[in-house]
């Protein structure tokens, strides 16, 4: 079965106002469910696509930063 993850997380995003959009990632962050991430996922791809390069380069930075170095 395939399943169009982007469009249906769109479809529910559309309409929403920014106090909207920050309660749904503070709501899906919080809640800690794998459910989430696919439409975190999505909303970071809008995000990624609309960002000049100099804030992809601070989001890059700020990933490396917080996520533990691989270990061996």
């Amino acid at each position: 079965m395939n399943f169009d993850i982007r469009g249906a997380v769109i479809r529910n995003l559309t309409g929403m106002n920014s106090q909207d959009l920050v309660n749904l990632v503070n709501d899906s962050i919080q809640q800690r469910e794998e459910k989430f991430l696919p439409g975190l996922g999505v909303l970071f791809e809008v995000i990624w696509k609309n960002s000049p390069e100099s804030d992809k380069n601070r989001m890059i930075q700020t990933l490396h930063d917080n996520i533990p170095a691989a270990r061996s």
